[in-house]
């Protein structure tokens, strides 16, 4: 199962935490912003915390936008991780419509939900899987709980990019799928035992 994951590096992600999470299940895990390492990799992570103009701000200076694009719409396996699978979308609207890296169409949201439920959204939470051949989802049981911590939530234009939802004042997007590009609302290097099954689970794909 050995293989290097690429984790790039723009300065917005929990990276050493993703890193640890990665080689706790067997995998050799590179924190990089350089794009033949991240070209090079066997598999390809984009995690992300904060803000989505800055995000993409910060990948635009380091000329990763286009490494990303393709990287993502390529068959090499890649995950996003929270504003890394909100990034992929056309736009978000956080401080103002702010343009994504158009991987995927839709565009990202802020919860707009009852006053006694609090934004953002933190804490653990089921998923329900909408997919049946399902592989990073394999050996864990169903309707699993992931921790999420987010203000935001994806709304893809196309149903068959949703992966898995929860529901937070009402049904969202956890996680998308289209082949083999994975990305999740939830943050698997916090989720514990299940959170690093799906990560193992991507080592093997």
């Amino acid at each position: 199962m050995s293989c290097t994951v690429a984790i790039i590096d723009y300065q917005m992600g929990n990276l050493r935490s993703v890193q640890k999470a990665i080689e706790s299940v067997g995998g050799t895990a590179i924190v990089t912003d350089q794009p033949t390492s991240i070209k090079s990799a066997d598999k390809v992570i984009l995690p992300g915390v904060g803000s989505f103009g800055d995000a993409m701000n910060e990948l635009k200076r380091r000329d990763l936008v286009s490494v990303i694009q393709d990287v993502a719409s390529s068959d090499k396996p890649f995950l996003g991780i929270c504003l890394g699978l909100q990034l992929l979308f056309e736009s978000g609207e956080e401080n103002g419509l702010q343009p994504g890296l158009g991987i995927l169409a839709g565009s990202v949201r802020r919860f707009n939900i009852a006053p006694e439920l609090k934004v953002p959204h933190m804490g653990w939470n089921s998923v329900t899987s909408r997919q049946s051949n399902d592989p990073l989802m394999q050996g864990i049981a169903e309707q699993p709980f992931f921790y999420f911590v987010h203000s935001y939530f994806c709304q893809p234009k196309d149903q068959a990019d949703l992966w898995l939802t929860s529901d937070y004042g009402g049904e969202f997007c956890a996680a998308i799928r289209r082949s083999n590009l994975f990305a999740t609302q939830f943050h698997p290097e916090k989720s514990q035992t299940n959170g690093l099954k799906l990560l193992k689970n991507f080592l093997l794909l």
